[in-house]
């Protein structure tokens, strides 16, 4: 696997990324990203592509834990989390990046689960504890910050862990590098995420309700405090999230908006 240091060139470090950090025995199965931050990935399919599907693990106070768009939990990852401290939050950070919420939920039983209102109307099978696109970050404030995508189809909501200056995202940009399998590599050319952070094309013609609303949201998130970025597909970022975010949102219109019905319910974006 390969990892990007902002604009430069690939560093391959094979299974594992350390950023110069003393490497976490408690985090077998994880890769230790940023001191606190840990990262495990599962492969995915989607729309016949090969990405990779990412979960990030994230130290808040007390040794509590909060666990980022989960992926499947192994026997040996549930050990592994379990580990570095308490699971105390879930986080669903849009209407797709919820699979594996559910067994998660039920393996930590205590833990609060977070997620958007259309998730809750998409499954109302899924337990969601509190509603990140309504209510308030609460006691998480003392070490993240959060910022919902106003106008964004996905309904999501993007974490900043102020302690290692981490961006955390799940559908609001990837990059997932040079892939190799033929129809991931031809179909990210044609949607223009090949080598690059960035949106697909896909989205960026659909998924956008109100762009002027959108464009107020990242103005909210360039207010926050972060280098590093974890994408929901590809590579994570060490440094240069900030200036890679805004080269990737540069086609979004600051003015114009879509004629479509507006969200039922008003949006906070939370940040510092």
């Amino acid at each position: 696997m390969s990892v990007r240091r902002g604009n430069a060139r690939r560093v391959d470090t094979a299974h594992h990324w350390s950023y110069g950090i003393v490497m976490d025995e408690r985090a077998r199965g994880l890769t230790t990203f940023a001191p606190g931050v840990w990262l495990a990935t599962d492969p995915v399919r989607i729309l016949g592509t090969h990405l990779g599907a990412t979960m990030a693990v994230v130290e808040l106070a007390d040794d509590e834990l909060l666990v980022f768009s989960p992926v499947a939990l192994t026997p040996e990852r549930k050990a592994t989390v379990q580990a570095l401290g308490t699971v105390a939050h879930l986080y669903a950070p849009n209407t797709y990046h919820f699979m594996w919420l559910a067994e998660w939920a039920a393996a930590f039983p205590e833990a609060r689960v977070h997620g958007p209102q259309a998730l809750g109307d998409k499954r109302p099978d899924l337990r969601l504890d509190r509603l990140h696109d309504r209510d308030p970050l609460g006691a998480l404030s003392q070490t993240l910050d959060e910022v919902h995508i106003d106008g964004f189809l996905l309904e999501e909501s993007v974490l900043v862990h102020r302690p290692s200056k981490t961006l955390l995202v799940a559908d609001l940009v990837h990059n997932i590098g040079r892939p190799q399998h033929w129809w991931t590599k031809t179909y990210s050319r044609m949607m223009g995420f090949y080598d690059r952070v960035a949106l697909s094309r896909v989205l960026r013609w659909t998924a956008f309700r109100d762009p002027a609303a959108a464009r107020r949201s990242l103005a909210q998130l360039a207010t926050c405090d972060f280098d590093r970025l974890v994408v929901g597909h590809g590579q994570p970022l060490e440094n240069g999230a900030r200036n890679a975010l805004e080269a990737a949102y540069r086609w979004l219109p600051e003015k114009r908006a879509l004629a479509l019905p507006p969200p039922r319910v008003s949006r906070r974006s939370y940040c510092g």
